[in-house]
């Protein structure tokens, strides 16, 4: 009897398997359904799935969350549909900063980079300061001469050069003043006719910040986020992306979280950082605890912009207080979701 029972139990414990998946987000703004081409619709989803599935399929493997989180963010930094690496914004000098962070939860080890210029993947950077130098956060030439050393490809400006992302420096020159990834669209609209650059978006309208969450089979969490930051910003600007604990943050007693939006806000709330922590000492849900930062503290201090996190349960949150935000999230239990906008 006791040796059915052993076996029974031993049965039993192969459906109670560590649930896995990821969340991922391509930007959040003034996103609007009637100023969306059927093609650039067509063209976000697809390339959503694409980071999605890519990033999945480390987990379906059993490979680790880092992992999973540097393939589907690599998806979207190849792409110019968002504001990271190959689609970066210009600053007003005319340059690609970029920015990107990673952080895995099981021991809160982190690594980011600041203000790259040739570094192709900034998000393999970032992991490479993670996991082969004793900093966190290392910017500029520094950053990219240690990415020299750790052999990572390296790429001419050129490759960053998008004819779309230069217009609209050059209109915000003309207005002098940032342009965020989720300024108002409906002004972008009057000051631009619809890009026929990449289907039919207006082209003062950029999609911004890049970033993933993901819980691997062995119960480890970890977050990453990647960006090109601010249209025409100055003085070597640096906002949230980062930033550990402000646009991306990891704790396996909790939650994996990237942020997108105003980063300044997102800096000053430390808004990654603050969901993890209102879930520890608070006791809240990763749902209760997301929404109270993004739509109340948040809202409260101006910021707009939104997170995607997964908790250490299999748990996803993606709120937003903007119009809309490029999101998805696919987990082991067969749940998958690909949105845009706000209604959905």
């Amino acid at each position: 009897m006791k040796k059915l029972l052993f076996l029974l139990l031993l049965s039993f414990s192969g459906f109670a398997q560590q649930k896995y998946g990821l969340v991922i987000h391509g930007g959040a703004g003034t996103i609007l359904r009637e100023n969306m081409s059927a093609e650039a619709e067509k063209a976000y989803r697809e390339k959503l799935d694409e980071a999605l599935a890519t990033g999945y399929a480390v987990l379906e493997q059993g490979g680790e969350a880092t992992d999973a989180v540097i393939a589907a963010i690599q998806v979207m930094e190849q792409s110019e549909l968002f504001n990271a690496a190959k689609g970066a914004v210009f600053t007003h000098e005319g340059r690609n900063e970029m920015d990107a962070s990673i952080m895995r939860g099981d021991d809160l080890n982190a690594g980011g980079v600041a203000g790259v210029r040739h570094i192709k993947s900034p998000i393999s950077a970032a992991k490479a300061v993670m996991e082969q130098s004793p900093h966190v956060l290392l910017s500029g030439a520094g950053a990219e001469e240690f990415a020299t050393e750790q052999g990572l490809e390296m790429a001419d400006t050129s490759y960053f050069f998008t004819e779309r992302r230069w217009k609209s420096l050059q209109r915000a020159i003309e207005r002098e003043k940032p342009e965020l990834d989720h300024d108002d669209q409906k002004k972008a609209v009057e000051k631009s006719p619809k890009s026929s650059l990449i289907y039919s978006v207006p082209e003062d309208y950029k999609f911004g910040t890049v970033g993933c969450a993901a819980l691997d089979q062995n119960g480890n969490l970890a977050a990453g986020t990647s960006t090109g930051g601010m249209t025409n910003k100055r003085w070597n600007r640096i906002g949230d992306s980062p930033i550990i604990g402000a646009g991306t943050y990891a704790n396996n007693a909790t939650c994996a979280v990237s942020s997108t939006g105003h980063g300044e806000y997102f800096i000053r709330s430390v808004v990654a950082y603050d969901i993890s922590a209102l879930m520890e000492y608070q006791s809240l849900s990763l749902k209760e605890a997301s929404e109270k930062v993004v739509m109340e503290k948040l809202v409260e201090r101006g910021g707009s912009g939104g997170i995607i996190a997964i908790d250490k349960d299999g748990n996803v949150s993606m709120p937003f207080n903007t119009k809309g935000m490029y999101r998805g999230f696919r987990l082991s239990n067969g749940e998958a979701k690909i949105a845009i906008y706000e209604e959905e």
